[in-house]
């Protein structure tokens, strides 16, 4: 949407078979051109976890911004802005046990300071007149009229509660589960994972041969499992890797490893149908 409005021109960082950013070939497209450098922390098809920190430092080294979506990031793992070295890092709230319809967008307050508002509304001004409007600093110029008042309270408490359990806590139980996932999926003939890289997060992308992922999902979801099934709003990383959807499952610190037996014995049932 961007290259459309200013004639920007958008390259785009290989991955390899594992599904990790291939660096060398990321640095040897940035150049002193290169404006601005966005990429996710979890991505939400494979579960790589990028390297973010590394990635920053390439792209500050040509005077890029670096933008993180870290609606994957958030629920996972704990986030450190400063030490990621991000210019602006974003995430949704439903991804963290929150309410849909609202998130939050940190930045750099240098770089807050210099943005003008991309809305207008009440709240956000200094002074008003007919021939000049003033506005107030960050983060008040950017929350224009009325906000989401209710959404921003339930939000914070989803936080607050994800921040009592521990975020480290919640990280190690999901790597426990997707250490289990992978080993029981592993184990199930004619299913193969995408995304293999040992820096991911409690996401398991696979397909079964002979068999498309939606149903694949509807068998799953008549035996009480719940999955996604498509190409998750990332329709290039299905291309790389010449396949038309995925089967998903996600796990979160609500999950159990009797969970996961579940859906390794419901993927065999999909083979009993399909193979039989």
């Amino acid at each position: 949407m961007l290259c459309a409005e200013r004639g920007a021109r958008l390259r785009v960082a290989p991955i390899d078979d594992r599904g990790e950013v291939i660096l060398p070939e990321l640095e040897r497209l940035l150049s002193e051109r290169t404006r601005l450098v966005a990429v996710a922390h979890i991505s939400n098809s494979l579960g790589t976890l990028v390297p973010v920190r590394e990635i920053a430092g390439l792209a500050h080294a040509c005077g890029a911004v670096v933008v993180v979506d870290g609606a994957q990031g958030v629920p996972h793992l704990p986030v450190d802005v400063q030490a990621l070295g991000c210019d602006f890092y974003a995430f949704s709230g439903h991804k963290v046990y929150g309410p849909s319809g609202i998130g939050a967008l940190w930045g750099r307050a240098d770089l807050l300071a210099g943005m003008p508002p991309w809305q207008g509304g009440g709240g956000m001004v200094v002074r008003v007149t007919h021939e000049k409007t003033t506005y107030l600093p960050p983060p008040h110029r950017f929350e224009a009229g009325t906000p989401f008042i209710e959404g921003a309270v339930a939000l914070a408490a989803a936080l607050d509660y994800m921040s009592a359990l521990g975020r480290p806590a919640i990280a190690a139980w999901e790597e426990e589960l997707l250490a289990l996932a992978t080993e029981r999926l592993s184990e199930i003939p004619g299913l193969e994972i995408l995304g293999t890289s040992p820096q991911k997060a409690a996401v398991i992308s696979f397909t079964v041969d002979g068999v498309h992922p939606h149903d694949v999902g509807t068998i799953l979801d008549r035996q009480g499992i719940a999955v996604r099934a498509g190409h998750h709003c990332a329709q290039p990383v299905m291309d790389r890797f010449g396949v038309p959807a995925t089967t998903r499952a996600s796990f979160g610190l609500y999950n159990a490893p009797e969970e996961v037996e579940a859906l390794a014995a419901g993927l065999r049932r999909v083979r009993e149908i399909f193979w039989s």
